[in-house]
């Protein structure tokens, strides 16, 4: 069980990661870990030209579900809540009454791609003012374009500004998460007029930006009325939860996406290797940074697959997988939303090669987990790039990392330990901190970041040579696709 070492003054919390495809709560205990747990599930719609919406209420409706179901299941009170969101998904509505005036646009949407390529002789300027590269999968296109196609009333926000207001009746965002929309100066972490002007957002009403962690208001959405103490965007809360603060180390969540991010200080870290610099948290005011990097597609790829009737679902990449011994040279560039750093080319497609009569089911999967694991490597590469030292170590969380195959595919391509998280649910882990951090403001960070050992330590099985020519196939096939596909996002 993970623990904590402080003393019951921190209180019991109720943490809720409202995520892609599901919401999930867990209530913690400052002592004995997490005693009380509750899911509803959210189902977006993916629709032709690589548009994903989800209808608002269902978000909401999650939320509520989920974090009832996990103070059912605890059956004991919690002194706070905190809220996790997915970050860059959008969405109009009315500030007065709440009622959505759009549908949510969801982060892996990419409606607004014309619109970037409007916007591409702005895009260095941008990308120095918010640390973040023109595309659409951040929320100012998102919003710019439903400023101009949906609605001009009303206000357009990331989702958990939307949530934050049903709940409490409060109009704020975090820092980490205003800094997911490319309209946060990344120095400053305030507004940038300059920003909201290149997108045509200028006189907005936007959120107020507040520390991590802190009261926001009160709910009685879950029964009894609560402080709102806690808000963080999910991957950053993942960050919080694996205790990745030092050079040199690095986390990935393995969810809908991969996300992999790398601690860089009190000081934003602007690389050239393709990575997002980003806002990890700000806390009392004080704003700490780190590199970001993403893989589109990864439990999405899995469904993807289970759709096709390869698989019966997740459930079934290790036994399926397993049956072969490797990929019977298929290669499988799992790019199915495009893909994101450090290539940034959102207009790409997947693509699947070296198939032949003898091509089974488990040559799929195996395909499958090396394109996901050879993706997160190219995010490691470019970390090390941008840092000027390799990673040691990489702690990783999120469904996916139930698979054995997956993880020990990620550290044979790697070259590096993989440390699994006790509880895969890192990001609702996280935002249970700074829910306590706001509960308590005695509390230090340390006290409050929850310990355990990794489940499981996967050590490289293959050696550097072997790694690199595994690689080396990948590589060439992500090649072919930019040789041939003409140049889409900036």
């Amino acid at each position: 069980m993970i623990t904590n070492a402080g003393g019951p003054r921190e209180g019991t919390v109720l943490a809720i990661d409202q995520g892609t495809s599901g919401t999930k709560a867990l209530v913690i205990c400052p002592r004995r870990g997490v005693i009380g747990s509750g899911g509803a599930p959210v189902r977006p719609r993916y629709l032709p030209g690589g548009l994903v919406e989800v209808d608002p209420a269902a978000l909401l409706a999650s939320v509520v579900d989920a974090g009832r179901r996990a103070l059912a299941a605890a059956g004991e009170p919690v002194g706070a809540v905190g809220l996790a969101n997915q970050g860059e998904t959008v969405l109009a509505w009315d500030p007065a009454s709440g009622r959505p005036l759009t549908d949510a646009i969801v982060w892996q949407d990419r409606r607004a791609e014309a619109l970037c390529k409007e916007l591409a002789p702005y895009a260095d300027e941008l990308r120095d003012l918010t640390g973040l590269p023109l595309d659409p999968y951040f929320a100012a296109p998102k919003m710019a374009w439903i400023r101009r196609h949906l609605t001009r009333d009303g206000v357009v926000t990331t989702s958990d500004a939307w949530l934050v207001h049903r709940l409490t009746g409060a109009f704020v965002t975090d820092a980490a998460t205003a800094g997911r929309t490319q309209l946060l100066d990344l120095d400053t972490v305030a507004w940038s007029a300059r920003a909201l002007d290149i997108f045509g957002l200028g006189g907005e009403r936007l959120p107020d930006v507040v520390d991590a962690a802190g009261p926001v208001g009160t709910t009685k959405a879950f029964g009894p009325e609560l402080p709102l103490t806690g808000l963080l965007v999910d991957q950053q809360a993942a960050l919080l939860a694996q205790d990745v603060t030092e050079r040199g180390t690095a986390k990935c969540t393995y969810g809908t996406g991969a996300f992999l991010l790398a601690p860089t200080g009190d000081r934003p870290r602007r690389g050239g290797s393709g990575l997002v610099s980003c806002v990890a948290w700000r806390l009392a005011g004080r704003s700490s940074y780190c590199l970001d990097g993403q893989v589109y597609t990864a439990a999405s790829a899995v469904r993807w697959l289970t759709g096709l009737g390869v698989i019966a679902g997740a459930e079934d990449i290790d036994p399926v997988g397993s049956a072969v011994p490797d990929t019977g040279g298929v290669t499988f560039v799992p790019a199915l939303a495009g893909l994101a750093a450090p290539w940034w080319r959102g207009d790409l497609r997947g693509s699947l090669t070296g198939l032949g009569l003898d091509t089974t089911s488990g040559h799929l999967v195996r395909a499958l987990c090396e394109g996901i694991a050879a993706q997160v490597v190219s995010l490691a590469d470019a970390v090390a790039a941008d840092l000027g030292e390799p990673l040691r170590t990489l702690r990783v969380d999120g469904g996916l990392t139930r698979s054995a195959l997956l993880m020990q595919t990620q550290a044979d391509l790697l070259q590096l330990p993989v440390e699994v998280a006790e509880l895969a649910d890192a990001t609702a882990l996280g935002v249970g901190v700074v829910a306590r951090l706001g509960l308590d403001p005695a509390l230090t960070v340390r006290d409050a970041v929850p310990r355990g050992r990794p489940a499981a330590v996967y050590e490289p099985r293959i050696d550097a040579a072997h790694a690199a020519e595994r690689l080396d196939g990948f590589r060439s096939a992500v090649a072919a696709l930019l040789d041939r596909a003409p140049t889409g996002s900036p």
